[in-house]
């Protein structure tokens, strides 16, 4: 158990240096790369490309293991099919990611650096959650 705490320690620590180098965590980078017709910056480009290539190289040899180090198998999606749900999800996610500029990898990794505004899009992510999960149940 302790090991797969500090595997997830040490790869978060990575992921969250990861998008503070990259510039992740900057809403107005997000945002540009977001305005096609306006400014545009497409710097984004090679940090989607370098997640992609790592991806594309490392599971084949990940999965090739048969089972993940500090678990038993594997936990991958089940379900597959594209409805509603999904297609409301992402959207309402979408809109969200592109009015404020953070996703949440990138607001949580901003909290550390004591700005106001990501503490306001953490609590919403939080209300938004907790909304769902009372819609849920009804």
């Amino acid at each position: 158990m302790m090991n797969k705490i500090l595997s997830a320690l040490l790869a978060g620590s990575i992921f969250g240096v990861g998008l503070s180098l990259s510039a992740m965590v900057d809403p107005n980078k997000i945002i540009n790369f977001l305005d096609i017709t306006g400014h545009w910056d497409p710097s984004l480009l090679f940090v989607l490309g370098g997640a992609v290539m790592v991806t594309l190289v490392s599971y084949r040899f990940i999965f090739a293991q048969g089972k993940p180090v500090f678990d038993n198998e594997f936990q991958l999606p089940g379900a597959f099919k594209i409805d509603a749900k999904l297609l409301i999800g992402s959207s309402l996610f979408g809109i969200g990611w592109g009015l404020v500029g953070y996703c949440p990898g990138p607001v949580v990794a901003s909290l550390g650096f004591g700005f106001e505004e990501p503490l306001i899009v953490v609590g919403s992510l939080l209300a938004g959650m907790l909304l769902h999960k009372a819609l849920v149940k009804a």
